[in-house]
């Protein structure tokens, strides 16, 4: 069963712990030039009194059909069956930043031999039934590791209770 990592963006509060816990389970030092896997996004909205900001902790999607896969002239991207994970085998890579291209996301970063390098989604971790660092430390739950079929399901309800809702304020009725 493919499992992804889903963002509940309602409840991250931007506090870098999933980052922090990332760079410790691949041993990323940022201070020695190295780049993140998993970034925090801060989206600002409105002008004050009425302004807002949310987070937006973000990796590799490990995406079902990955462009980075398809676009990568060696295959040194591949993509896990037994996991669904997108990893790289860095021996392979060449440093042609073909799959960053590829990439609409703009996930692939090149560590300090040009080798590419993203989130393999903690592949061992998942192998020995543990979440991945970044889920496990996310102090509001905001992360989590589901099965896609789940994950899809808990949308599509999200959104019809959404749509229920509207349809009761717009007829005056309140709903719990």
């Amino acid at each position: 069963m493919e499992k992804a990592i889903y963002l509940e963006i309602d409840l991250c509060s931007g506090c870098g712990a999933c980052a922090v816990a990332c760079m410790d389970q691949n041993d990323i030092f940022p201070e020695k030039g190295q780049s993140a896997l998993r970034r925090i996004y801060q989206i600002e909205e409105g002008e004050f009194p009425s302004a807002s900001i949310q987070y937006v902790s973000a990796a590799c999607l490990h995406c079902q059909d990955s462009p980075c896969v398809i676009g990568c002239p060696t295959g040194a991207i591949s993509k896990s069956n037994r996991t669904g994970a997108v990893i790289v085998e860095k021996e392979l890579c060449i440093g042609c930043h073909s799959c960053s291209l590829a990439c609409p996301f703009g996930v692939p970063r090149y560590d300090l031999d040009e080798k590419m390098q993203k989130c393999n989604l903690c592949m061992e971790r998942v192998e020995a039934s543990l979440e991945p660092a970044c889920v496990r430390v996310c102090p509001m739950n905001a992360l989590k590791f589901e099965s896609v079929n789940k994950v899809q399901r808990e949308k599509e309800l999200k959104f019809a209770g959404n749509i229920v809702n509207a349809v009761h304020k717009t007829a005056g009725h309140t709903t719990k």
